[in-house]
């Protein structure tokens, strides 16, 4: 616990300077290499493809999505990036195609393409217009249910939520975290009206924001616990002490982040 709460301290401030006050450029850098860790935990860590090539493929894939995202998304480039991926995936598995069969290169299309493509939403966002008012929303979201649904869970967690793929998630810290998340979205919608007063904040919007979120927060942390229990891992990595690898970070994110992009593009929350 304690290392856990060391290390949210450092994450947190950096988090902070990276979205609100980096160069957009070098903030989707950074996003970008995070990106591929993803992949290469996704693919290597969990010993669903051992291949170095195919990994290394799939890291670059996932770089060059989130790039992509800050490129203006331009879509010509996404067609370029898949069909060069997908090439380089079949050739592998024509060199050796007793080793390397089709559901290796299935897996490594979702984490070198799937997987990025959610989570460069974050960058999709950044490059908004008001990208800086609105990159913490999915962090707002997804980190708040997570820390409330811990905590409400610890103290009044009594009827297991998914019992098989997470047995220590229960239904009371579920709706813990999602009551969590909307106080939080409420407190960032004021925080915005007040440093923002030229921008209409949406109060409602900003609550729809914090239940959906949460909601499919929770669905996107199942998804990835459900991948731990079949490979038999605790941990994707151990790259933030405490909290495992980037996938242990963020895989509530993988849903919550394109979720409020859809929204924010939508039905905005701020105008």
């Amino acid at each position: 616990m304690k290392t856990r709460i060391l290390t949210a301290a450092v994450l947190v401030p950096l988090l902070f300077i990276v979205a609100l006050v980096l160069p957009k450029m070098v903030a989707a850098v950074i996003f970008s290499v995070l990106m591929a860790i993803a992949a290469y935990e996704l693919l290597y860590r969990t010993g669903l493809v051992r291949h170095t090539r195919l990994v290394l493929y799939s890291c670059a894939m996932a770089f060059a999505v989130s790039m992509w995202s800050y490129a203006d998304a331009i879509h010509a480039y996404l067609v370029l990036l898949i069909l060069a991926f997908t090439f380089l995936l079949f050739a592998e598995m024509m060199l050796d195609h007793v080793k390397v069969r089709m559901e290796k290169l299935g897996l490594c299309f979702y984490a070198g393409l799937v997987v990025p493509f959610l989570l460069s939403s974050l960058v999709r966002i950044l490059t908004m217009y008001i990208g800086r008012y609105v990159i913490m929303i999915p962090f707002v979201v997804a980190f708040l249910n997570d820390s409330g649904a811990y905590f409400v869970g610890l103290k009044f967690g009594k009827h297991k939520l998914a019992p098989v793929v997470s047995p220590n998630k229960t239904i009371e810290g579920a709706l813990g975290g999602v009551a969590t998340a909307m106080v939080g979205m409420l407190i960032y919608a004021l925080i915005i009206d007040l440093i923002a007063p030229q921008l209409t904040v949406r109060y409602g919007i900003a609550l729809l924001y914090g239940l959906a979120g949460a909601a499919v927060g929770i669905f996107g942390d199942l998804c990835f616990s459900v991948v731990k229990r079949q490979t038999g891992i605790k941990d994707y990595g151990n790259l933030f002490p405490g909290h495992g690898g980037v996938l242990d970070r963020c895989d509530s994110l993988m849903a919550v982040a394109p979720l409020m992009e859809a929204f924010l593009l939508l039905m905005p929350m701020v105008v």
